[in-house]
């Protein structure tokens, strides 16, 4: 038989636990504090070499502030490095780009060597961004008798188990950015070519049990990137 409950013990029962209080929401990083990504970069190396193109830049100051491009990590930082151009006057947005398809670049080129070899060579035209991959195999990227349409081309590259050469002329300006995991990564002659207005090339990648190289040709060399890149700005 069920006992009916007293008011003063109905009384004593602890009251039920208030919900706690929800934590607040972290607040949003400033833009400028935002992690750049590939396409902010990219946005940036392109404003410093048309800057080097219209002579805002010496070469000097050109190759200073790519090397800091690469080092810096919020798109804030990459702002700084433009704020005394025109084209870096305005506030920093990050890029909303695809992972792979950097803002304004164009296709992304792709050459691949899986237990197999593959070359790029004679008188091509490279695009402002190329991926190479080779697993178990060879790849050869030559660029001695290349025709450069834009002043800053890019490869990314990923050697496993794998061998990548990417050759070019001496009058070339090289970079170099990458690492090696029991592998190598090795650019020569990262010093700026003697012409303010040759074509940059750069290479970051990774070697996993493998090799990648970058270097100048010796005795290869454009004798009209000048010329070329004026027309092609002009």
């Amino acid at each position: 038989m069920d006992m009916e409950k007293h008011p003063a013990d109905a009384a004593a029962d602890p009251a039920p636990a208030a919900p706690a209080p929800a934590a607040p929401a972290p607040a949003a990083p400033a833009p400028g504090g935002l992690r750049a990504s590939d396409a902010d970069r990219d946005r940036i190396a392109q404003i410093l070499s048309d800057a080097l193109a219209e002579g805002r830049l010496t070469a000097e100051e050109h190759s200073e502030r790519l090397d800091t491009l690469y080092a810096v990590k919020t798109v804030g930082e990459l702002q700084a490095l433009v704020r005394d151009l025109p084209a870096g006057a305005a506030p920093a947005q990050p890029s909303a780009a695809p992972a792979g398809a950097p803002a304004g670049a164009g296709p992304v080129e792709s050459v691949v060597a899986v237990c197999s070899s593959s070359a790029r060579k004679g008188r091509w035209r490279p695009g402002a961004h190329t991926r190479a991959v080779s697993v178990l195999g060879d790849i050869t990227i030559d660029l001695t008798e290349a025709v450069f349409e834009q002043q800053v081309t890019e490869f990314n590259v990923v050697a496993v188990l794998g061998n990548v050469e990417v050759l070019v002329p001496e009058n070339v300006t090289l970079r170099g950015y990458g690492s090696g995991l029991l592998g190598n990564f090795e650019v020569h002659g990262g010093g700026a070519a003697a012409d303010p207005q040759a074509p940059v090339v750069i290479v970051r990648g990774l070697a996993v049990l493998g090799n990648i190289e970058a270097r100048p040709r010796l005795g290869a060399r454009l004798v009209d990137l000048a010329d070329k890149l004026r027309k092609r700005l002009g």
